[in-house]
């Protein structure tokens, strides 16, 4: 509970929603292989999220 402690949450969030926007926009450019790529390591980072929220 100290005044200068982050969430790690937000930082994990801030990336997911990153790699979705990638991957987005690369299914959008008819790059399926970097799209799925993209949504692999989206799904990691949620699953870390997710790890983070079942803890509290």
């Amino acid at each position: 509970m100290g005044l200068f402690n982050r969430d790690p949450r937000k930082k994990l969030q801030k990336a997911y929603e990153d790699k979705l926007a990638k991957a987005l926009h690369a299914q959008r450019n008819g790059d399926l292989r970097t799209h799925g790529s993209l949504m692999e390591e989206a799904e990691s980072i949620y699953a870390e999220i997710q790890k983070l929220k079942s803890k509290e």
